[in-house]
């Protein structure tokens, strides 16, 4: 009777591990795939924003076509039947509900970030990364016939690849994708799946030479204290309200013009048109495109228009409330990095520290993603102040409140109290 039950429990525990081996290389072959695929989409799409941005800076004219860009964007989203693009909220939310992620999604947002920061649209490459992720990563999963309940971890795998792709991060790109869908939860079954697209698509990304953003910032890096820690949690309370203003913002953009102008072609032309008029009025095109060129200036050199946080959110406000295609990641960058160079030395904090503060700061508070917030800063800036980032982090990520830049994002768990609230971001 005992070598019995000895013997059942062994094929019971040999059976199991079999289960475990099997979903383990399933998941390696499938997030691989997933990581070539989104390494290559990811690099090609960064060269074509890449050029986009040096035609115009070398072609300033072609901001005059913001108007006429936005018409056709809205144009090629109807004929492809997607007028009602949920974009990035609609990836996130396909995660929690396993809905199918259209692939056609991939060229559409593809195509469309290009044209915007071809004529000067104020957005980023990640929300693009995200959408182009979840629609492939649904695709290959399809392919692989995955089930339907686990066809979320493939949307997460594409999520990686193409964040890592972009950014050369593929520790963010992965805690961010299992992160940022529900606050207070991480996706953990999507872990092995997740860093294995993630590494994928970034050693492929090195290999069709597509940079990753790093920041050398040990020079002005401060030695650990508690007069240093005390300073830079009190700019992560500023960091805090400047993301509250800033998600507000672009969801309040977004609802007016929405309701003051119905027709989806004159809303885009009118956005196109008041950038444009914005652009003339500030005499400077900084706030166009994306911005790298002023984040590397605040952090490097430690400069930056004392204005420039706000006006670079009126931009991207407009901009992307008004139908253009893109992210709000890097403008969230460029926000935090400017806003450091003018906040943070009130409070005796380096300028250029302070830029670094404000990009991991304001990226913790616009998405909720604490974890990957601090990831972000070790492989942007190095280790050198790892607790410091981490502190800032944490109060901004808590004193952001239940806002979010992403409407499909819910908080699970309460930010104050051990508590299951599962409500919508502001």
């Amino acid at each position: 009777m005992h070598t019995r039950r000895i013997k059942r429990k062994l094929s019971a525990e040999t059976h199991s591990a079999e289960k475990y081996t099997f979903i383990f290389f399933k998941w390696v072959i499938i997030a691989a795939v997933t990581g070539i695929v989104g390494g290559i989409v990811g690099s090609l799409f960064h060269m074509s924003v890449n050029a986009a941005t040096e035609f115009r800076k070398e072609n300033r004219f072609v901001i005059l076509l913001l108007p006429a860009a936005g018409v056709l964007i809205t144009f090629i989203y109807h004929i492809f039947g997607s007028d009602n693009d949920g974009g990035t909220n609609l990836i996130i939310n396909s995660v929690r509900t396993k809905d199918h992620v259209p692939l056609r999604m991939a060229p559409l947002i593809f195509v469309s970030t290009v044209m915007t920061h071809l004529v000067g649209g104020s957005a980023g490459r990640e929300g693009a990364a995200l959408q182009l992720g979840g629609s492939i990563g649904n695709s290959i999963g399809e392919l692989f016939k995955v089930k339907k309940e686990d066809i979320s971890i493939s949307v997460m795998c594409g999520m990686s690849a193409l964040f890592s792709a972009l950014f050369g991060t593929p520790l963010t790109a992965c805690f961010f994708a299992m992160e940022v869908i529900s606050v207070g939860v991480i996706y953990y079954a999507g872990l092995v799946p997740c860093m294995t697209a993630s590494l994928t698509a970034f050693g492929i990304s090195r290999l069709m030479k597509a940079e990753p953003t790093r920041f050398d910032i040990s020079e002005h890096t401060p030695a650990l204290d508690a007069w240093i820690l005390i300073r830079s949690c009190l700019f992560a309370i500023i960091c805090a309200a400047a993301s509250i203003l800033f998600c507000v913002m672009m969801k309040s953009v977004r609802k007016f013009f929405a309701e003051k102008i119905k027709n989806k072609y004159l809303r885009a032309a009118v956005g196109g048109a008041v950038v444009l008029l914005l652009t003339i009025a500030v005499g400077s095109t900084d706030y166009n495109g994306a911005g790298t060129d002023i984040i590397e200036r605040a952090v490097y050199d430690g400069k930056a228009v004392p204005v420039a946080f706000i006006l670079k959110m009126i931009f991207t406000a407009v901009t992307i409330g008004t139908g253009f295609k893109g992210g709000e990641i890097v403008p969230t960058m460029f926000i935090g990095a400017t806003l450091g160079c003018s906040a943070a030395p009130l409070l005796g904090i380096d300028p250029c520290f302070g830029a670094a503060l404000g990009i991991a700061a304001l990226f913790c508070s616009v998405v909720n993603c604490p974890v990957a917030a601090i990831f972000l800063s070790l492989e942007l800036f190095g280790s050198g102040a790892t607790v410091i980032f981490a502190a800032v982090c944490c109060v901004s990520y808590m004193l952001s409140g239940y806002y979010g830049l992403y409407s499909s994002q819910r908080i699970v768990y309460s930010k104050l109290h051990t508590r299951y609230i599962n409500r919508k971001t502001k």
